[in-house]
């Protein structure tokens, strides 16, 4: 199993397919996608089976499918079943903004998708666009029930911002009466090119728990291979709540993942200085100098991010490392 010096086991890969998003969101892209003048060569199928197969040996049980945008990649059902096939690998999940979710959420879950988790704001379709910068509410709406039709596990990702949908969450919460979903609240977090929208926008989602706490909603025991999400369920709702912290003290004390960028490097944090080029290792024979590399590379892993000293590290967007 991959370990660090820490004593911390990885278990749960998040695997980004491609860099390229067709949203526009106020905290990540708000200028939209950016074409480099050079062009990305993004992981292949081939690339991408040797990954799988070597963190599943390694004991990697659970991979989510990130992007940018990963259904963007017309080979996406095909990704998905190659992170399906090892027996090691018993959850495959997807971060997605939803707007192919209708049309093509029954081929995913017969490629071996078993979660879904679906990044949806607001749901004031006017807030929506605002912060989307499109005009696709109604395509995610039909993509969550698509999802939840199919006995998909279904998580909503909501980032959370004082002005947009921190005001709205009585009105959410309500959702959940009988809505069974996940409604997870993303605390907006400070990149170098969102420092202003940070400052005007963060609050701590300790003001979620304690109004959660306060209304009879307890938080559920973490499962081993689960994200960083604390989760809070109550008996008069289907839907539970799950707030995901990274300011709060210790928040990486449990870290289980590890991420590869879509052109085939190791992040061991999503606010890493940089990151460890796999591909050269993708290329030769056999799996173990890939999994030599990783486990090398796992010595310069941090005890935990700096972003309570405003400390971002080179993270420009959250899009370019599969956030």
């Amino acid at each position: 199993m991959f370990i660090d010096q820490f004593n911390r086991r990885f278990s749960y890969l998040r695997l980004s397919v491609t860099d390229v998003c067709n949203f526009k969101c106020s905290y990540c892209l708000p200028q939209g996608y950016q074409r480099p003048e050079q062009a990305l060569q993004f992981l292949t199928l081939d690339e991408i089976q040797k990954l799988v197969i070597t963190f599943a040996k390694a004991g990697t049980s659970k991979i989510r499918i990130t992007g940018g945008e990963p259904t963007l990649r017309r080979d996406i059902e095909a990704i998905i079943a190659l992170c399906a096939e090892p027996l090691e690998v018993k959850t495959v999940a997807m971060t997605t903004n939803g707007y192919r979710l209708a049309k093509h959420v029954n081929s995913w879950q017969q490629a071996g998708l078993s979660r879904i988790n679906i990044s949806i704001d607001s749901f004031d379709e006017r807030l929506f666009n605002q912060i989307t910068g499109t005009k696709r509410f109604g395509k995610v709406m039909d993509g969550i029930e698509a999802a939840l039709s199919c006995d998909l596990t279904v998580k909503l990702n909501t980032v959370l911002m004082k002005t947009y949908n921190f005001v709205q969450f009585d009105r959410t919460l309500e959702r959940l009466r009988d809505w069974p979903v996940e409604l997870r609240y993303i605390e907006l977090m400070e990149t170098l090119e969102q420092r202003q929208l940070f400052e005007s926008e963060h609050i701590s989602g300790q003001r979620l728990k304690l109004f959660l706490q306060q209304r009879g909603w307890t938080m559920l025991p973490q499962a081993r291979d689960a994200g960083p999400a604390q989760v809070f369920s109550h008996p008069d709702y289907r839907g539970k709540v799950g707030l995901i912290m990274p300011y709060e003290h210790d928040f990486c004390a449990g870290c289980n993942r590890l991420r590869i960028s879509a052109v085939g490097k190791l992040h061991l944090c999503l606010f890493g200085e940089s990151g460890h080029d796999l591909r050269p290792y993708l290329q030769q024979d056999g799996i173990q100098p890939l999994a030599d590399a990783i486990s090398h590379a796992l010595r310069d892993k941090q005890s935990g991010h700096h972003l309570l000293e405003r400390n971002p590290g080179q993270t420009i967007h959250l899009a370019s490392v599969g956030g």
